[in-house]
């Protein structure tokens, strides 16, 4: 009986040694792309604007494709409006962003990496911003930012209906100058009128019969 016991209990030993060996190179693997430190922290308050967005990794960040592909930070207020250029850079293991940031409030910050085994890592951290009286807001974007491509557009005028004819000053005199006109065309053609009236008065008096004289007494 006792032979039997000891290769059952050798083979319950070797089974805890392989578990525990799995375990072992799983957690390190598990650990191997990690945050080490961001700007801002979870939870943050900042009162100034940092010189830029940024997450910091324990292993150095190879961008494999070449051109940042797998690789992004997204800052955006309460409303869903996007802060920053989208420019990114890669320097050994931090990933970052110039920052730009709006009125006071409530944002995010959603950070992409490609790890050093090709899988995706990411995270959403959390801050407010509550800037000093002196700071000016960014505009912010609609959607979130191409780098190169992306640039904060002025608000349109609006001209109102009232202003509109504050443009056009000539229109008043342009409409005064038929009155001149007409008088004078009125005063020509009542002038012409008296001139014909005498005329033909003094046709009528010329061409008048003139009266019979008595005939001659015989």
């Amino acid at each position: 009986m006792a032979g039997i016991r000891r290769p059952i209990a050798l083979a319950a030993v070797g089974a805890t040694l392989a578990v525990g060996a799995v375990l072992g190179f799983a957690a390190p693997a598990e650990a191997h792309d990690a945050v080490v430190s961001s700007t801002p922290v979870e939870g943050e308050q900042l009162t100034a604007l940092p010189s830029e967005f940024a997450v910091t990794m324990n292993t150095a960040l190879v961008d494999l494709v070449g051109d940042g592909t797998g690789f992004g930070i997204q800052v955006k207020d309460a409303s869903g409006r996007f802060y920053g250029d989208g420019c990114l850079s890669l320097v050994d293991a931090t990933m970052s962003m110039p920052a730009t940031l709006g009125e006071a409030g409530e944002y995010t910050m959603d950070w992409r990496i490609t790890s050093s085994d090709s899988h995706p890592v990411g995270g959403t951290i959390a801050f407010s911003w509550a800037p000093p009286a002196d700071a000016t807001p960014s505009a912010g974007f609609a959607a979130a930012p191409v780098c190169g491509e992306t640039e904060e557009a002025p608000e349109p005028e609006m001209t109102t209906q009232a202003e509109a004819p504050q443009d056009e000053p000539s229109a008043t005199p342009t409409a005064e100058a038929p009155a001149d006109d007409t008088a004078g065309t009125l005063l020509w053609l009542g002038g012409a009128a008296l001139a014909v009236v005498a005329a033909i008065g003094a046709t009528l008096f010329f061409v008048r019969p003139k009266k019979k004289t008595d005939e001659p007494v015989e």
